[in-house]
């Protein structure tokens, strides 16, 4: 120990202490991440600054989560440690009740639907494309909660969204859409009558495959949402700070990755849909696919970066496309940078209708002319 005056701090004290605490420059271009988990009381025992504890109090978290409800035009919005955090928050804060969900969905949550959320509610699994199917799912005063994924992953059917929250709304139901592909870019679904977005924000809102987050907002805080909001911050579901700093990085350039995302996809499905090897190719941009004119409307100003091949000769056909590519990367998620392919049915495995000769694209920012070449070499092989 030393003796010296308590006004005279040993190294060891000032080392530990940091300089102590502080605010940032207001002056810095680039956001500061706040890394404090916990904020220090008032002499009075209070907290007259406003944060108390990292869990639901983090500047960085906080500022992501305004950044993103001015994109998606909310009122509110939340981060989450993952897209799965963020969509089975919506569903475990439901009180028990009788859910309408998408056939075609991310396999991930559907699975996790049927094993644990039909625990406490019941879910019926509709063809979304269709609004005849969707009315007689619903059932008026029973029907809590419609479940949209549009475009769904990975065949890229639509969902008209205002049409369903129109029906939904009528018997009582609300509407939570999960929008991952499509982004505020090019579709805003609280605009156009649902009550809550969902992001996989690990996707194309930070865009760089070096964050796993996600993200729910609503124009209209209801009961539903507070209690959200509430479970969230008692579960932890919350992400870390610099996860939340690496998120408003991706952001910032969020639309212009989108567009040309979008406009490379585009080029890669018109070339592809003439290639002997492809059986089919699903891309809501293409005036041939089923859902084009929902599509046209309800994103105007791109179809997305996501497609989906089809391809002749089977699953082992296109495993073995995939398997000679060099540009496209052999890797799960979509959204990023860099180009990804991924063989859907040996990831989803059995009860998937994902069929065995799809292979699903996340065209990245690489030169379209040079994707598509190395697509094709790989197909040509095939003949």
């Amino acid at each position: 120990m030393d003796d010296r005056p308590a006004s005279l701090p040993t190294p060891r004290t000032i080392a530990a202490r940091a300089l102590g605490g502080g605010r940032p420059s207001p002056t810095a271009l680039t956001p500061v991440i706040d890394m404090s988990a916990t904020y220090t009381r008032d002499a009075d025992n209070g907290y007259s600054s406003g944060p108390v504890y990292g869990r639901k109090d983090n500047a960085s978290v906080q500022q992501a989560e305004r950044q993103l409800a001015e994109l998606e035009h909310a009122r509110e919005a939340l981060l989450f440690g993952s897209g799965m955090a963020a969509a089975t928050a919506v569903f475990a804060a439901l009180p028990p009740t009788h859910i309408v969900a998408p056939k075609a969905m991310y396999w991930g949550l559907r699975v996790w639907l049927e094993r644990f959320g039909s625990v406490f509610h019941e879910i019926s699994f509709v063809d979304m494309s269709r609004l005849d199917a969707i009315r007689a799912a619903i059932r008026p005063g029973r029907t809590g909660l419609v479940w949209i994924e549009t475009p769904s992953n990975p065949l890229w059917t639509l969902t008209d969204i205002m049409a369903v929250s129109d029906i939904a709304h009528r018997a009582g139901a609300l509407v939570c859409a999960d929008s991952t592909v499509a982004t505020p870019v090019l579709t805003k679904p609280l605009d156009l009558g649902a009550d809550i977005v969902m992001h996989s924000a690990t996707k194309y809102l930070n865009g760089h495959s070096d964050v796993v987050a996600g993200a729910l907002a609503t124009a209209d805080p209801s009961g539903l949402w507070l209690r959200i909001k509430e479970m969230r911050d008692q579960n932890g579901a919350v992400p870390g700070a610099f996860d939340a700093w690496l998120l408003m990085r991706g952001l910032r350039t969020l639309d212009l990755r989108v567009r040309e995302q979008s406009r490379s996809a585009a080029l890669i499905a018109e070339r592809l849909a003439g290639h002997p090897a492809i059986a089919g190719v699903l891309y809501p941009g293409l005036p041939t696919h089923p859902d084009h004119a929902v599509a046209a409307r309800q994103m105007p100003d791109g179809f997305g970066g996501m497609l989906s091949v089809r391809v002749r000769g089977g699953g082992a056909a296109a495993v073995a496309v995939a398997a000679r590519v060099q540009l496209w990367r052999r890797a799960t998620s979509f959204g990023g940078i860099e180009s990804l392919i991924e063989h859907r049915a040996s990831i989803e495995g059995e009860g998937s209708p994902c069929p065995e000769d799809l292979l699903r694209l996340s065209v990245g920012l690489e030169d379209p002319g040079d994707l598509y070449r190395d697509l094709a070499q790989s197909l040509d092989l095939l003949a």
